[in-house]
């Protein structure tokens, strides 16, 4: 192959065909993938034989730059739809990929990336069986841009939903806030700190899965762009119900906590691409709590809030227990976080 992308590597000709099978197919190597049919072809008894619903999710990443402390886009896109599977209570089982290409992409960059898609699949134990490839001119796009599709399987008798959640319910993170935004800072040279934080990116059904037969568990989502702040007004105003989230009780590393006081951040705002919120039965917290922390990316999962009537959207309670309102984010806070 050619040391950079072109135009011919998008025509559907003999490059694009190298292409496909001397990088695609040779890192994502499955049995659907390599019958190089249009379509994936999915057999449908083994998806009935763990659970009676199909989940689909689908996005779009176009973060900048696209390698990163933590990861590179590549990670970034098969973790991105993974979640939003795996919070719907979904076992994530196939992607799909769609690659548009800048002209004049380093060949080495792309393979980097695609071997990343193909290392954190093999992780969250799912497989990519169908894909596009387009490529466009110089200054079209920036560098690359990806789609990912996925199909899970809901469990039967799973019912993690918005409709479950109910007065009295405790809100968990699982693990420290903002980790995301202020790596993506750090790449773009806009911070000059000397910490090592790095991007969460990572699969979360390898926390959630276990949980998903557990009574105790309401609902989840993943808290990616406008943060945990965003993920509860949604739900407030979907459930009709408040919430009172406790400042002292976030966990935070200290470089999010310096950069939040620097730029003026919030780290409820902030964005995070492997950390979930989840709704669960207050009777239940405390054990569900330490479940979690004994999961992969649940170490440092924390209780920061409350499900309650008494308010009409979501409030923030200070260590000296004021209360103002936490409002859904406005404007963008980081353009192309993800």
């Amino acid at each position: 192959m050619s040391q950079l992308i072109t135009l011919e590597h998008g025509s559907g000709g003999q490059k694009m065909q190298s292409l496909i099978k001397e990088m695609f197919l040779h890192h994502f190597n499955n049995e659907q993938l390599n019958n190089l049919e249009d379509q994936a072809r999915i057999p449908l008894d083994a998806l009935a034989q763990q659970g009676d619903r199909l989940a689909f999710a689908t996005d779009s990443f176009v973060i900048d730059p696209i390698f990163f402390p933590g990861g590179n886009i590549g990670k970034l896109a098969v973790c991105g739809t993974v979640n939003d599977l795996a919070v719907g209570g979904a076992i994530p089982k196939y992607l799909s990929v769609g690659f548009v290409l800048e002209e004049g992409l380093p060949m080495t960059d792309l393979e980097q990336i695609v071997i990343a898609m193909a290392q954190t699949a093999k992780e969250a134990g799912v497989s990519i069986v169908t894909g596009d490839t387009k490529v466009v001119a110089r200054g079209a796009c920036d560098k690359i841009f990806i789609n990912t599709a996925g199909i899970g399987v809901i469990p039967s008798q799973c019912n993690v939903a918005t409709t479950e959640i109910q007065n009295g319910d405790k809100i968990i993170v699982t693990g420290t806030l903002g980790d995301h935004a202020v790596a993506i800072l750090q790449a773009r040279n806009e911070l000059a700190l000397s910490g090592s934080i790095v991007s969460d990116c990572a699969p979360l059904n390898l926390l959630t899965q276990p949980l998903l037969q557990h009574p105790g568990v309401h609902a989840m989502r993943d808290a990616t762009r406008g943060g945990v702040a965003a993920v509860c007004n949604e739900i407030a105003d979907q459930s009709k119900l408040g919430m009172i989230i406790n400042e002292a009780s976030l966990p935070l590393h200290p470089e999010v906590t310096a950069v939040s006081e620097i730029l003026g951040l919030d780290p409820l705002l902030m964005a995070n691409e492997g950390k979930a919120v989840i709704f669960v039965d207050a009777k239940q917290a405390e054990s569900l709590l330490a479940t979690i922390k004994s999961l992969p990316f649940g170490q440092d999962a924390t209780i920061i809030g409350n499900v309650v009537n008494s308010v009409d959207g979501v409030f923030i309670e200070s260590l000296y227990g004021a209360q103002k309102k936490l409002f859904m984010p406005t404007g963008e806070q980081l353009p192309r976080i993800c």
